[in-house]
């Protein structure tokens, strides 16, 4: 167990979603397991399609849900990681070239490459996230991993750069900082995601991330072992909950309750017959009467099915074509096969997986965080991918180009020489 071997790091990580705000603390040992100490959530308040829309109220659920993580964990942190699915997320990818004139590649043209790839990086005003490296390519021939050692006569590379909005993403940061936390770092939610759903196996092959969160929903593409694309969709599982409350006159809560209880993307042919309850046990006198409800205040399954399915087809066209823009096909350079994982608390609805794959044509399956020790079933949930996401993020703590010598806002509380090092290391290691 962790407590009987020496803790080298601790790790405190935030979710913050607009249908709830996730913590937890991990530790890591000194023989690299990952331990989590503790974990909590709570409703988000103050937030809305990812922006911070009441600073008092996002702090205040910010510090609600980091106050339960510490106290399971029995420990406390002055620093997290900050997961951001909102505040305008884009994703770039820009190829840098320069000459080498036909002979061997060395360990200083790669860095000759990343360098002059660093300086193409202009932010206009708004936050760089993430600024990593896709991959090389020499002489126009693309998905080349290990370019030293190779004779050509220009080097390039791919580099993939994750924007924000800089005034909201500020506002991400102060809603932390007023909770007296100091931010280590600020990851985009597909990145920490596709950390603990995908395999390197699916990342390398090619495959597609849909994160359905309340209400957005981020749609990324991996390829060649990295993240090599991301849309933002302004719509998530919240606007089905909302759909069915007007479409039955009911409360929220009334219909978050149908969704998740009675809901499913998959019609049967009995849902006709079956009622179901608009209000649960004990609850007959909360709430108004439903729209087309009995006399015990029930309804058909069949219209809550034709709700839900009519929400989804929306949102799955948006879902292809950004599949689409994003060039999600078998043909595209580094991208061998086709698969759609799909994550987040939306992905919790029942038959989900089989309705996506009959949509969008392609292999579907739901995407659970990996397991980690410690980590409560509550917790093991798609809702809770990107909170385990962001702490495995932090113990491999990924190259970015932005670490030597950075003008931007870093991702990492290590110094410049240490920085360095840790590109090189990770160099020489996966080059």
């Amino acid at each position: 167990m962790a407590s009987q071997q020496r803790i080298a790091r601790v790790i405190g990580a935030v979710n913050i979603g607009s249908f709830r705000i996730s913590a937890m603390i991990a530790a890591l040992t000194e023989n690299g397991e990952m331990q989590v100490l503790g974990s909590g959530h709570r409703a988000s308040q103050g937030i809305a399609r990812g922006y911070v829309v009441d600073m008092a109220a996002a702090t205040h659920a910010v510090r609600d849900a980091l106050d339960r993580a510490e106290r399971l964990a029995g420990t406390s942190v002055d620093s997290v990681w900050i997961g951001c699915s909102g505040a305008g997320l884009t994703s770039e990818i820009r190829p840098v070239e320069i000459e080498v004139g036909g002979r061997r590649i060395e360990e200083e043209d790669i860095e000759a490459v990343l360098l002059a790839a660093r300086e193409t990086i202009a932010p206009d005003g708004r936050s760089v996230l993430h600024a990593q490296p896709a991959c090389y390519f020499l002489d126009g021939a693309h998905g080349v991993a290990n370019p030293k050692g190779l004779h050509a006569e220009r080097l390039g590379v791919d580099i993939h750069v994750m924007l924000a909005d800089g005034a909201p993403m500020r506002n991400v940061m102060e809603s932390v900082q007023n909770a007296h936390f100091e931010v280590e770092g600020v990851v985009a939610s597909p990145l920490a995601t596709g950390f603990a759903c995908l395999t390197a196996e699916e990342r390398d092959l090619g495959v597609a991330m849909v994160e359905m969160g309340g209400e957005v929903t981020n749609v990324s593409v991996y390829a060649g072992g990295m993240l090599v694309g991301l849309t933002a969709i302004p719509k998530g599982s919240g606007d089905i909950t909302d759909a069915i409350a007007s479409a039955f006159s009911i409360r929220r809560f009334q219909a978050e309750r149908l969704k998740c209880v009675n809901g499913s993307a998959i019609a049967s042919p009995t849902d006709h017959r079956e009622m179901i309850p608009v209000t649960a046990p004990g609850e007959q006198a909360r709430g108004p009467v439903a729209r087309g409800a009995d006399d015990r205040n029930q309804v058909p399954r069949a219209e809550l099915i034709g709700v839900i399915t009519g929400e989804l087809d929306a949102l799955m066209r948006d879902v292809g074509k950004a599949l689409d823009g994003m060039g999600f096909t078998g043909g595209q350079p580094g991208s061998r096969a086709r698969q759609v994982v799909i994550t987040g608390g939306g992905a919790e609805l029942a038959g989900l997986a089989d309705y996506a794959q009959s949509t969008l044509g392609v292999p579907v399956r739901i995407g659970r965080p990996v397991a980690l020790k410690g980590l409560p079933e509550a917790h093991s949930a798609p809702g809770f991918a990107t909170l385990a996401g962001l702490v495995l993020y932090a113990a491999e703590d990924p190259v970015d180009i932005r670490s030597v010598g950075s003008r931007f806002m870093q991702t990492g509380s290590y110094g410049p020489i240490a920085s360095v090092m840790r590109v090189w290391s990770a160099m020489k290691e996966y080059f």
